[in-house]
């Protein structure tokens, strides 16, 4: 098993951000590649996975966004402020879908809702329908977070750009609630295009799961990125969770959710917009050429579920120490966010709720970032060694 030799990244201690997921884009179900009738993404389902989570103690809440059967990220958060009262929302924003100056406005109205309680995941991928040339996709992207970023720090819109030219305006309608420079901005992707996105603008790199050498190898890309940039960012891995008291009853889990899944039908990964993304493949190719015959690739990290969905393609599946001692390696290794789910969502909350988040020291991630990110530039993080 590796051993790391670890630069931390804000902080030594063991304190993460915990979340969970709602089911805006459709796939809550029992069955992976089987529709459930009874958790159809509507507006109160969506609601009782959001209060669930909130009752439960998650620090923060993914809203993710696709042009599917299922809600719509910046009305249903809005929809939640009044109903969920201790956790963060984390809300999926693909740029260009809304002129920058009404997103920031949009984003800040929302932010006062919450009172502070949003955060704000960044999509760079093709408008729905449409193919895009990726330099113009990313050209676009970090325009608009260069927008956001004046409208909330600045008294005034300068902006002359590729996409978006000679935008000129007051500030004064877009300030958010959050007043040292707005929501945290979480940002995922593979290609280098999107990392230099992130390393420059963005605050929490956002990783699928892979092997832990190939994780590191990636936080390690990263930091020298920011570094590069004079900046720091921190971690979060978004992965699935299968706990249950024994290991033997968690591997069944995972059998029994694959046990209706038939690859020659029609199902979520086959219609979902990132079903061709170059995280999706490298997940793939992981499952292809390093699993078990159980579709393991490492002690506890089961890839099966990519077989079936599109995104996140794994999941921790154990029994809780196990699972605990994993995300401790996670977070030795510098990652301080973790966006977890299960299937079903509301009845793995609880499970996660009850093995998992009393062995941990939780925190929103802002309160760790001190609400503010720091300008001191990151020691780029060392080579693992294995022992």
């Amino acid at each position: 098993m590796a051993t790391y030799t670890t630069v931390p990244i804000r902080t030594a201690a063991r304190s993460c951000e915990v979340a969970w997921f709602d089911d805006l884009c459709g796939g809550d179900t029992e069955f992976l590649g089987v529709l459930d009738e009874s958790r159809r993404s509507n507006a109160a389902h969506c609601s009782s996975i959001a209060q669930l989570a909130d009752q439960l103690g998650f620090k923060n809440l993914l809203l993710p966004t696709s042009y599917m059967v299922g809600q719509e990220g910046i009305p249903f958060a809005a929809a939640m402020a009044g109903s969920t009262h201790q956790m963060n929302l984390l809300l999926a924003i693909r740029t260009g879908e809304i002129h920058p100056p009404m997103l920031a406005r949009h984003i800040a109205t929302l932010d006062h809702l919450l009172k502070g309680r949003l955060t704000i995941n960044i999509i760079n991928s093709d408008l729905p329908g449409l193919r895009e040339d990726p330099a113009f996709r990313y050209q676009r992207c970090a325009e608009v977070i260069e927008i956001l970023q004046q409208a909330w720090r600045k008294d005034a819109i300068h902006h002359q750009g590729k996409v978006y030219t000679d935008l000129q305006l007051s500030t004064d309608p877009v300030k958010p609630y959050q007043q040292n420079g707005g929501p945290l901005l979480y940002f995922g992707g593979t290609s280098p295009g999107s990392r230099d996105l992130c390393a420059r603008y963005c605050d929490v790199f956002l990783m699928w799961p892979e092997t832990e050498e190939s994780i590191y190898a990636t936080m390690q890309d990263m930091s020298q990125r920011a570094a590069a940039e004079n900046r720091t960012i921190d971690f979060g891995l978004r992965i699935h969770i299968i706990v249950r008291e024994t290991e033997q009853e968690a591997r069944a889990h995972a059998r029994h959710i694959m046990s209706r899944f038939d690859a020659n039908t029609l199902n979520l990964k086959t219609r979902a917009q990132d079903a061709q993304s170059e995280g999706v493949k490298r997940q793939d190719a992981l499952r292809n050429d390093k699993a078990d015959a159980d579709d393991f690739v490492e002690p506890n990290l089961w890839m099966g579920i990519g077989r079936a969905r599109s995104g996140c393609g794994g999941a921790l599946v154990g029994t809780p120490a196990q699972i605990v001692a994993k995300l401790n390696r996670y977070m030795d290794m510098g990652i301080r966010s973790f966006i977890l789910s299960g299937y079903p969502l509301m009845e793995e909350a609880r499970l996660v709720a009850e093995h998992i988040l009393p062995q941990l020291s939780l925190a929103q991630l802002n309160v760790l970032q001190g609400r503010k990110p720091s300008s001191t530039p990151i020691t780029p993080l060392t080579t693992a060694s294995l022992r």
